[in-house]
């Protein structure tokens, strides 16, 4: 995972990323499934729920509701490096939805990641961590999706680039990069531990995220969970298996359920496109799944390297210069919410000192907080959340990037200066 106070921790978990990822099947000609459901009113209501929750799990609405919009009718553009994406409608209409998709139709897209007629899906649709999921589960969702209002709108054609428009070269995409497959549980581990795998590598699919993806848009399996710079939404999702980025192995269990639940922890709280899997998503499940995800998050194996640096570096004199500077500019327009030590008031103010998404290589999240600011996510758990205010208007460049270095090189932070050139570069880039 589909929004961090100034330097909060910038995304544990991208559920969906939902706020990322869109669903990309297109719709089918075939006849409604008769046999669908010999269920009784009841049963079919408990299905319905169910299946309301896990497509909450799965975050489907982010992506397949425009802001303003009908539900699920999609249209949503997703930016990739190939081309613009829309997301299609997966409401029950007949002509442009999936009123005439069956079970089996729906199960086979999620599972294959095949359309209802047979053509291959663009793994924009995450159906390479859907495919996981269990029959049962893809029939309760597909009986929620059938449940709700249908729209009579057409889904927009995508924008691809040639080749990349030519949807017979997935062969090759999915031959290298996708694996078909229902989550088989690990007999060696809780039942806990299990559920809360399930959900963040099925459903959840927060790999997309947060393993880094090749020139061909395949994740790079050697580095699953290993976070990275998401393709033209200059955010960095970070590390999950790395210690010095947002490796959760020191962290207590309540302070990640915590973050997942209510976007805000004594540890951090979460911004940008995590926010949105937050607030469109996480809150919304229970408890129980909740520990579980946290659990599972807790035992991704941790490595002590760092990633890659993603600096443009300044020169040890210059960022000495940047640190003097920014240490006032600190002081006149940060330490009051955050304090002069920098532990903050957690977690409405959460702590810069020893804050792993302050120091880690990618200085990315920090520079965006401050020029565009931003909230946590609004939860039942956070009603009313602390904002960060933007400074994009009242500082420089130099003055950005001074104020970051400061904060990442100070109260026993280990991060490294950072260049003018980057906040620029930020400040000019889009915001989604």
């Amino acid at each position: 995972m589909k929004r961090k106070s100034l330097f909060a921790l910038s995304a544990v978990v991208i559920v969906a990323a939902a706020a990322l990822v869109p669903v990309l099947w297109s719709g089918g000609d075939n006849l409604h499934n008769g046999s669908a459901m010999a269920a009784t009113p009841a049963d079919q209501a408990d299905l319905i729920k169910k299946g309301e929750y896990l497509a909450r799990a799965g975050d489907c609405i982010a992506c397949h509701t425009v802001r303003g919009g009908k539900q699920f009718a999609g249209g949503l553009p997703m930016a990739t490096p190939f081309g613009t994406m829309f997301t299609p409608n997966i409401t029950p209409d007949d002509q442009y939805g999936i009123g005439k998709w069956t079970q089996d139709d729906f199960y086979r897209a999620m599972h294959t990641g095949r359309s209802k007629d047979g053509s291959l899906l663009y793994p924009g649709f995450p159906f390479t961590s859907y495919t996981k999921v269990t029959r049962a589960d893809s029939d309760a969702i597909y009986a929620y999706l059938r449940s709700v209002a249908p729209v009579n709108v057409a889904s927009r054609p995508h924008e691809l680039k040639f080749p990349f428009n030519q949807r017979n070269m997935l062969i090759g995409w999915r031959t290298l990069f996708f694996r078909e497959g229902e989550y088989k549980a690990d007999p060696t581990k809780s039942v806990e531990w299990n559920r809360g795998a399930y959900l963040i590598e099925g459903l959840g699919h927060c790999g997309m995220c947060h393993t880094s993806i090749n020139a061909m848009g395949g994740p790079v399996s050697s580095a699953a969970f290993a976070g990275g710079l998401i393709p033209l939404q200059n955010w960095y999702a970070p590390s999950l298996t790395s210690n010095k980025e947002a490796g959760l192995g020191d962290w207590e269990t309540k302070d990640i359920a915590d973050l997942l639940k209510n976007g805000v922890s004594n540890r951090g709280a979460v911004f940008g496109p995590m926010a949105e899997v937050v607030h469109n998503s996480l809150q919304y499940m229970s408890d129980t799944d909740i520990n579980a995800m946290a659990t599972y998050l807790k035992t991704i194996p941790q490595k002590s390297e760092a990633p890659e640096a993603l600096q443009l570096e300044t020169s040890e004199k210059f960022g000495g210069e940047l640190l003097k500077q920014g240490q006032k500019i600190y002081g006149d327009n940060c330490a009051k919410c955050h304090a002069t030590n920098g532990l903050g008031m957690p977690p409405s103010f959460p702590p810069l000192a020893n804050n792993q998404s302050i120091q880690m290589p990618s200085a990315v999240n920090p520079i965006r907080m401050v020029l565009n600011g931003g909230y946590p996510p609004s939860t039942d758990g956070n009603p009313h959340p602390y904002g960060m205010p933007p400074f994009a208007q009242a500082l420089s460049n130099t003055e950005v990037a001074a104020v970051v270095t400061y904060i990442r090189m100070s109260w026993g932070n280990h991060g490294t200066a950072v260049s003018p050139q980057q906040v620029s570069d930020l400040r000019s880039a889009p915001l989604d």
